[in-house]
């Protein structure tokens, strides 16, 4: 350092220290994103590349603070640190091609999901990209079986019965509400009626239809559809919207799973409103998606083919049922598929038995149907028996009625033989009789023997003329 110093020269070398200032913050960031991202730094001057080690030999760290105030040009005070002109400093980190990475299938459907939760605004626009809160009515044994399938489809579900239920529900994930206030004070989405035929209406009038919501959607699932259909036209208010739906299986039939089986629904009354519309696709596609066969249908027509397929099943499996029927050694198809039957209807209640028969008006006609049916059967099986049948059930009767024949004829041949016997004999005591009239007459045989004689001579004739035998006098 010079202790005595020219005003040109000091201008010059403070030129040159502003122009390292300028360049050392940059090096400064630099260098520490390079310190976060490990990237290799290397610094470009004139006379070739320097690594970052060498860049900290040549430069101090303490003139990467804020610079201090410009000196004047009279000053002849020392500077610190003075860069050459031939060191300029170009940096030119070193950084990796970024790799594009493919996600499978699964992952991407499991992010295109958090982002729909994410993003509320999808909601409305896919009415599957949200799940529906269901309060089941009547929580037995078929609505315990729709909410497994309810809660594997990630929907919420609520439920309350007269029963309590709490234990099967907490084993399903299901909150269960004794109080039915308490249920509708949740604002479910949907009501899903699982009660008993016989019990639906005074279930549905007991529920507090005041603490729901102005639209909620009500659902039924009875065996039968008009008698459903007009009870929850009746009860509920005009702005509640109604699909009437019968699943054709239940827990015994779909033990497997609901795949290719039926499911009957109509849409009775649903609101125009999109949020409206959407949730019943939602609450349908829970069926679809399980590979249900979706019969659109109306409410008269469905109870016209359930008194045919369901109730004439119920009642033959109940009758077969009375008959105490028992797998055997040597089973048929035929058989083994009755055994089954017996089975799956004796899993239902009676109740449910009753109300197809009592809410179902074509009921009546099928029963008469099947009676006559029976009577027919029986006509035919016992006007064409085989003729060799016919002798081994009657030949022993036909064989004694010969007998008789026969012996009526031979009676008949001894009575003619015995008849004209008879009638020589009788000409002969006849003439006796006449005999000892009139020797008593004349009084020349009047004794006691005699009198004895002829009474019992009499008696003999008067028995012979009424006897069975034919009498030619």
């Amino acid at each position: 350092m010079c202790s005595v110093v020219s005003p040109s020269n000091c201008v010059q070398k403070h030129k040159y220290k502003e122009r390292a200032e300028r360049k050392l913050p940059q090096l400064s960031f630099k260098t520490e994103q390079a310190l976060q991202t490990q990237t290799p730094l290397f610094l470009k001057t004139r006379e070739g590349q320097l690594s970052l080690s060498e860049a900290k030999k040549m430069l101090s760290f303490s003139s990467l603070r804020p610079p201090p105030p410009k000196p004047s040009l009279l000053s002849l005070s020392p500077v610190p640190f003075c860069l050459p002109p031939s060191k300029s400093l170009i940096f030119t980190p070193r950084i990796k091609p970024m790799t594009t990475t493919t996600l499978s299938p699964r992952l991407q459907s499991t992010c295109s999901s958090s982002a729909t939760k994410a993003n509320p605004k999808n909601q409305t626009q896919n009415p599957s990209s949200y799940d529906l809160k269901i309060a089941i009515i009547g929580f037995g044994n078929y609505g315990q079986f729709l909410a497994k399938t309810l809660i594997s489809q990630g929907h919420t579900v609520l439920a309350h019965s007269r029963s309590d239920h709490s234990l099967a529900a907490k084993s399903l994930g299901v909150s269960f509400f004794l109080d039915p206030h308490d249920l509708c004070e949740r604002h479910p989405d949907v009501i899903l009626l699982c009660t008993s035929i016989i019990s639906t209406e005074t279930v549905l009038k007991s529920l507090p239809l005041q603490r729901l919501k102005r639209n909620t959607l009500f659902v039924d699932v009875l065996s039968v559809k008009e008698f459903a259909k007009n009870v929850l036209l009746d009860v509920l208010p005009h702005d509640f919207d109604i699909i009437c739906s019968h699943p054709m299986f239940g827990p015994q039939s779909a033990k497997h799973g609901w795949d290719g089986l039926y499911f009957v629904y109509e849409n009775v009354r649903i609101g125009n409103e999109e949020n409206r519309v959407n949730r019943c696709k939602k609450f349908l596609e829970i069926f679809e998606r399980e590979g249900c066969k979706m019969v659109e249908m109306s409410c008269q027509e469905h109870d016209k083919y359930a008194a045919e397929s369901q109730f004439l099943t119920h009642t033959v499996g109940r009758v077969l049922e009375m008959l105490k029927l028992e797998s055997t050694p040597i089973n048929t198809k035929g058989y083994e598929s009755l055994l089954d039957l017996v089975e799956n209807t004796s899993g239902d209640s009676f109740d449910l038995y009753y109300g197809l028969f009592m809410y179902n008006r074509n009921v009546l006609e099928m029963l008469e149907r099947l009676d006559l049916a029976f009577e027919d059967l029986r006509k035919q099986l016992f006007g064409r028996l085989h003729e060799v049948v016919r002798k081994q059930l009657f030949g022993n009767a036909e064989s004694r009625k010969v007998v008789q024949e026969n012996y009526s004829k031979g009676h008949l041949n001894g009575a003619a033989a015995l008849s004209s016997s008879s009638k020589s004999v009788r000409s002969v005591f006849k003439q006796i009789l006449g005999f000892l009239v009139l020797v008593s007459d004349v009084g020349v045989l009047v004794h006691f023997p005699s009198c004895c004689f002829i009474m019992a001579l009499t008696c003999f004739l008067s028995a012979d003329s009424h006897s069975s035998f034919p009498s030619q006098d």
